[in-house]
């Protein structure tokens, strides 16, 4: 038996396990931490298809390991990050509970401090569940996206953060807070996952110009928006993203 048919599947099993070890350190407030780890699983969800691919090992086995290690990733750590920034902004304090037990007393007691709102944040959990799953039954999904993708949107999510964190900006800190911003983050979040919006796949069949026109301008001007807005260019690659596919389709129809 080829060891190198399970080399796609070891690589998505480190995304699944990046995932884990991300949604430990969201739950706890790490959201540095947490954001490391969630690009780690991104960069091992990227590599085990295109192991897969390089080694002639694709299968149905990966395809639906690779959707698995995804909700975790890119579908549960950025509903946890949510949950928190919306806890946060509502002035709610962090849930502690250290003489809880495993009885109904204490685990409610443990939730009594979380804001009702703050669950919508889970939301984006549920968009991306349903997002994947139609993913592993559409077929037409292999050039271009139809939504935006599970890892891009978790970027987004986690993106912001990291913006309160490193960008020092009391005005971009107070709209993050804004619980009917995170709100409306939320809901975007949802229908961007799900949205009838063809996106391109960043896959070069060649790497010539003429084919890749739209690729090259996105990577070029994504690293000048990271040179410029550090993690505030997250959010606006993710903007770029999608106004480049619809002027991409609108110049080709």
């Amino acid at each position: 038996m080829s060891f190198k048919r399970h080399i796609p599947n070891i690589i998505t099993l480190l995304n699944l396990f990046s995932g884990c070890i991300a949604v430990l350190l969201a739950v706890q407030n790490y959201f540095v931490g947490a954001a490391l780890f969630m690009f780690l699983g991104i960069f091992f969800d990227f590599f085990d298809g295109f192991a897969a691919r390089k080694l002639n090992v694709q299968s149905e086995l990966g395809l639906q390991l690779d959707s698995l290690a995804d909700m975790v990733t890119s579908g549960l750590v950025p509903g946890v990050v949510m949950f928190k920034l919306l806890n946060l902004s509502i002035g709610q304090p962090i849930a502690q509970n250290a003489d809880a037990s495993w009885n109904y007393t204490g685990l409610f007691d443990g939730l009594q401090v979380y804001a009702p709102l703050a669950f919508i944040g889970f939301f984006i959990t549920l968009g991306s569940a349903y997002r994947l799953a139609k993913f592993n039954l559409d077929e037409d999904q292999q050039s271009s996206f139809t939504g935006l993708p599970t890892p891009a949107n978790a970027l987004l999510i986690i993106s912001l953060p990291l913006i309160l964190e490193f960008q020092n900006s009391n005005t971009i800190s107070a709209i993050i807070l804004n619980p009917w911003f995170l709100t409306a983050m939320t809901f975007l979040s949802c229908y961007l996952l799900n949205s009838k919006i063809k996106l391109f796949a960043l896959k070069f069949k060649d790497w010539s110009f003429k084919t890749n026109a739209v690729r090259y301008i996105f990577l070029v001007l994504s690293v000048l928006f990271i040179v410029v807005f550090k993690f505030l260019a997250i959010p606006l690659i993710i903007v770029l993203y999608v106004m480049l596919s619809l002027f991409s389709k609108a110049s080709k129809e």
